[in-house]
């Protein structure tokens, strides 16, 4: 692995002359969306600066439970509804645009990507666009939701401390106390909640399978602001690996996949991708950096191979 820094210029090149050959498969984390206002999990040092969301059985297991996700959920829309594509958003778009990428994988739920013009974005962890029943399974619209529950809370003014990446916000108790459920427009349940992957759930099989499918299309695995402390992203970077696939990392500070990489940039998400864009690299470059792996990537595959 090539470790890099900010500004190495030399590193950035290497970066740029893989992307130009094509073939990139990109996974996105929560730190390409920090310049867009919305926080990530942990600092460049990897350690949690942020409460982990809401799991699963605390979610359907109590009334009082799900008072408490919504009543922070509805304060923390209102930033994550009104946050804009930044840079980094903006170059993976134009990426795909100029036919340099197989797909975009992404673990976040804001839909940035897509607002910057991206197409056919898998959303690993689901997005918060959309709202689920889970007792009738009618799939609804979030902005809907939010419509109803601003009427059902007309004094509701809230005071936030502060908002994490999953789009919920820190509030006093007393608010969340006072704090109105609405329940599905189909069945009435309050069983309600964003279509998203919560903790003690698993990311649905197919959209796994898909993903797995995308990267072992591809000629490059670039993570982009992703430390990869969760295995529903580090199983990409394996899986790679495995196959004798590439990968390449822009993230801030140490990720579970630096071992894989064999290019790593410790940069700025904004400004490293806006560079990358900026102009094309040499295809024969791109052919010499990718000697460093193919012949183990042959290897690979006959070993493979002749296992079956």
């Amino acid at each position: 692995m090539t470790e890099l820094g900010a500004v190495d210029v030399r590193g950035l090149e290497q970066l740029r002359e893989l992307i130009d050959g094509g073939d990139v498969v990109v996974l996105s984390g929560a730190g390409i969306s920090t310049e867009s206002g919305i926080p990530d999990y942990r600092g460049p040092n990897g350690r949690l600066r942020a409460r982990l969301p809401i799991s699963i059985g605390e979610f359907t297991g109590s009334a009082a439970a799900r008072r408490r996700y919504w009543a922070r959920a509805h304060a923390g829309w209102r930033r994550m509804a009104h946050a804009s594509p930044n840079a980094g958003h903006r170059a993976v778009a134009e990426l795909q645009r100029r036919g340099l990428l197989v797909g975009v994988i992404t673990q976040n739920v804001d839909g940035l990507h897509q607002a910057a013009g991206a197409r056919d974005v898998i959303e690993l962890h689901g997005g918060l666009h959309d709202v689920i029943c889970l007792d009738c399974g009618h799939v609804g619209s979030r902005a809907e939701l939010d419509d109803r529950l601003r009427a059902a809370n007309p004094g509701f003014a809230e005071r936030t401390v502060a908002i994490n990446p999953d789009g919920d916000a820190e509030l006093p108790a007393d608010q969340i106390q006072a704090f109105a459920l609405v329940g599905c427009d189909r069945c009435g349940s309050d069983l309600v909640k964003p279509d998203v992957v919560f903790f003690g759930e698993n990311v649905p099989r197919p959209r796994v399978d898909r993903c797995y499918e995308l990267v072992a299309s591809s000629a490059l695995l670039l993570v982009l602001g992703s430390s990869l402390q969760v295995m529903s992203g580090l199983r990409f970077v394996h899986r790679a690996a495995r196959d004798g696939i590439p990968a390449a990392i822009v993230n801030r500070g140490v990720t579970r996949g630096d071992e894989h990489a064999l290019i790593k940039v410790d940069a700025p998400l904004g400004d490293t991708l806006t560079a990358l864009v900026a102009e094309p690299g040499s295809a024969e470059q791109v052919r010499q950096l990718r000697t460093q792996v193919g012949d183990r990537r042959l290897e690979r595959r006959d070993a493979v191979a002749q296992l079956l």
